[in-house]
């Protein structure tokens, strides 16, 4: 026969829950929450920050470019 065990777990918030006992979870919170909350200020750290992971830093516009350099390139020098 199966057990119905229970377990009561005190919250953060001083509330009590009842959960059974054969479910799984993880308790706490995420490592480096608010990372994102702080600018970079610099373009050295994003050039940091992006160089480890694939070269998608600068973003650079093709239609920036010259013509004889990208498809999109040229145009009336609007920018």
């Amino acid at each position: 026969a199966e057990e119905k065990a229970a377990t009561r777990l005190r919250l953060p918030s001083g509330g009590k829950k009842t959960v059974s006992s054969i479910v799984r979870a993880q308790i706490g919170v995420v490592a480096g929450g608010g990372r994102t909350d702080k600018p970079m200020l610099k373009a050295g750290r994003a050039y940091h920050k992006y160089a480890v992971k694939r070269n998608s830093w600068p973003k650079m516009r093709g239609v920036a470019k010259n013509p004889v350099e990208h498809p999109f390139g040229g145009g009336n020098h609007q920018h």
